[in-house]
């Protein structure tokens, strides 16, 4: 008996070890935003699953993550509940959105923290069911402004304990990102994107930045960051948080799949009637400052079409 209970224990570490391994093309993207050196948190990986995984009574069962971290679905022990535990090689990522959702832990509009160990870069997040990331789906703008009064929570700002850093830093991390990429696919852009357009971009981002109300913004809100939760209610995961201007989360949402003037303004009016606080004066710039970032990913894949094209004219908008 105890030999089949060593048996079985092994198997169970050589299927954690191999769910929990990086693969090299996840190695690689972790590298483009990390360095080098993130290949030792690579290989420490699947020890600090099992160790976390022994610690909070769970059984990973699957893999999966971006370009900033590794997130493996899990069943908890006690109650078999799926939850997901997300690791990130920078410790301060976790920190910043440990602290946003702390913020937010009184809506079901944003995921639900459970545990945290901060300084090895470890959330513990609630699942979202039905969990169908908002792209896949139809939404109306009544649902995207439930979704954004709900994070626009009454906030002090920063206090002097806060890990988050200002919209600045974001737009600058974004705008930084966007130049890398721009370069490396110059060749296959047809020049429809100057490095110029970006740089004036990046002058009225930041200028919007420096102004306006401060509050908690998720920072990267996109419908691919926004699931279907219960009673149709919108659920955002994987903040990016800063202190700025939370009009900034609306863009994405009044920019997606529009081509014209009429179609952004009318989104953008629509969205103010419903948000209290929301400028659509506002929203509009950050449309105009913003609008490229949304356009090179699409540029750089080859595409040109009349989406990309009013884009683009946004950008170049005095």
């Amino acid at each position: 008996m105890h030999g089949d209970c060593v048996d079985q224990l092994w198997g169970d570490w050589n299927v954690l070890e191999e769910l929990a391994r990086v693969a090299p093309e996840v190695r690689d993207r972790l590298i483009v935003r990390f360095g080098p050196d993130v290949l030792g948190w690579c290989a420490e990986l699947p020890a600090l699953v099992r160790e976390l995984a022994a610690r909070w009574g769970l059984e990973p069962v699957a893999a999966s993550g971006g370009g900033t971290s590794r997130v493996f679905r899990c069943v908890r022990h006690d109650t078999g509940a799926s939850v997901w535990l997300k690791l990130t090689p920078e410790p301060g990522i976790a920190r910043e959105e440990a602290e946003a959702l702390r913020a937010w832990e009184a809506t079901p509009s944003v995921v639900t923290l459970l545990a945290e160990d901060l300084a090895a870069g470890a959330l513990l997040l609630e699942n979202v069911e039905p969990g169908v990331p908002v792209r896949q789906l139809a939404w109306s703008l009544p649902e995207v402004a439930a979704l954004l009064r709900d994070l626009r929570i009454r906030t002090p700002g920063p206090g002097k304990h806060s890990v988050l850093r200002p919209l600045s830093h974001r737009i600058d991390f974004t705008f930084d990102l966007t130049d890398r990429r721009l370069a490396a696919a110059q060749s296959r852009t047809n020049g429809l994107v100057s490095p110029t357009m970006l740089v004036h971009a990046r002058a009225a981002a930041q200028e919007l930045a420096a102004g306006g109300p401060v509050g908690l913004v998720h920072g990267d809100l996109h419908p691919a960051n926004v699931l279907s939760g219960p009673d149709a209610r919108m659920v955002a995961i994987d903040p990016r948080p800063t202190w700025g201007d939370p009009d900034f989360d609306a863009v994405d949402w009044v920019l997606e799949g529009a081509a014209d003037p009429a179609t952004l303004e009318r989104r953008i009016e629509g969205l103010a009637a419903l948000v209290p606080g929301l400028s659509p004066e506002r929203v509009l710039r950050w449309c105009r400052a913003l609008g490229v970032l949304a356009a090179v990913p699409r540029v750089c894949a080859g595409r040109d079409d009349a989406e990309i094209r009013f884009l683009l004219a946004l950008a170049a908008h005095d």
